[in-house]
This record gives C-alpha cells, structure tokens and sequence, in this order.
C-alpha cells in the first residue's frame, strides 16, 4: 500500500468523522470501519430499498500502520474464512459443518485483531453463501477459492484501530441515487451466482478436496497444497 489510500464508505448518511468503537461487531472483520477503493462499489454498497445512498471519501495516511492483507500471498483462503466464521453469524446445521467450523477455526485462525488495517474479500449474501456451502461439504476448497472472483467484487479495506481512525480525513460525499446503484449491486450478486453455478457444473468429485477430505487428512496451516489456493 501507498503511504496515502483515498478510499470510500457506501452509507445513507453522510460520515464526516467515522467513530472508533462504533458500528456491528458481527461484520466480516469485526467491528470497525469498513471501505473500498472504488467508489462505484461504495455506492451500491449505499444504497438500500428505502434510501439513497453516498459514497463518502476520505484520505487515510497509512504511515505506521500495520496492514494485515488477506488477499496476500502470505495468506491463504482458509485463512479468511476462518476470521469469516468468528465474526459472522452461520447457520451451522450437521455434523460436517459443525466439524468443519470447529478444525477451521483450531487451524486456520489470523491473529487479525493485532493490526491497524485489515483488507480483504467483502461476503456479500452471494460470497456468504458460498462460504455456508464449503462448510456443508458442497463445494470444493478450489470452487471456493474460485467463487471468491466472481462478481468482481474487489476488495474492502477496514479499519480496525484508534491510531487507523485517527489517520482518516473526510474529503466529501457523493451522491448515489438507489435508483441507478441498487439495481446494479443486485445485478452484480445475480452475476455472481449465475457465474457460480457455470463453475459448478464443471467441477469433478473426484480430482477436488472438500471440507471432509481436509480434516480426513488433517491439512494444517502451512500445508503445501494450501499454497496453491491463495487470495487475490
């Protein structure tokens, strides 16, 4: 990252002076600031059946921060979910998907809550449910990993601390007329699921690895296989 991230948050309201503590603690990273560098998805990210939105944009001095990217190659796909499962809220039915949380989150986990700034996939309801799907043994670790490009989503940059929040100017905000942006965030997630299920179709039991397949043979973090399915 720049020393300086122009970044934008989608909200009804214009945020003039983002609040550090405030906000829904069962957000993909947890609780803090969420944003995105395209101000053409913080618009449909705005935007809701009953109001406009606006993209607010802000300057953040990223000097001194600490970044945790998790779309870096330092990172892998079990690594985000594993953060995914402690903050939002799964509908977690069966054995597999119970097991599954409990292995991913014993072996996957990021000590996420030590850095300034997070950036990574944001789980959009299509996303989400993608997610569910791996943890129910439906999906494929590569079609999941696969999914996470669908819909050209991009990638969400989230301020987690006091010293993030204090680093963020508020620039201005620009509008974004529901009419125009909510059309275009549901067409994007229809996209993605149609996309998805093309994916699916071309997928082959026998030559992928699912959630059982993994804890079967007791994959663990540094795993080398691991290395092959990488975010970003």
């Amino acid at each position: 990252m720049s020393d300086t991230l122009t970044i934008y948050h989608g909200s009804t309201q214009i945020i003039e002076r983002p609040t550090y503590g405030l906000g829904n603690p069962f957000n993909d990273y947890g609780l803090g600031f969420y944003c995105t560098e395209s101000i053409e998805l913080a618009k449909e990210w705005a935007c809701s059946t009953e109001a406009d939105g606006f993209a607010n944009r802000y300057t953040l001095d990223m000097t001194g921060l600490s970044v945790l990217s998790l779309t870096g190659g330092d990172y892998h796909i079990l690594n985000w979910l594993a953060v995914l499962l402690e903050n939002r809220r799964f509908r977690i039915s069966g054995n597999i998907a119970k097991q599954a949380r409990d292995y991913i989150a014993e072996n996957f986990s990021v000590d996420y809550k030590a850095y300034d700034v997070i950036k990574g996939y944001r789980a959009d309801d299509s996303y989400f449910s993608f997610a569910s799907s791996f943890l129910n043994n439906t999906i494929s670790l590569s079609q999941l990993e696969r999914a996470m490009l669908l819909g050209k989503l991009g990638e969400q940059i989230v301020l987690k601390s006091q010293e993030a929040f204090n680093r963020i100017t508020f620039m201005e905000a620009v509008a974004a007329p529901k009419e125009i942006y909510l059309p275009k965030k549901m067409a994007r997630d229809t996209t993605a699921r149609a996309d998805f299920q093309k994916e699916k179709s071309r997928e082959t039991v026998l030559s992928e690895k699912y959630v059982l397949d993994i804890i079967r043979e007791g994959w663990k973090n540094d795993d080398q296989r691991l290395q092959r399915v990488v975010l970003g």
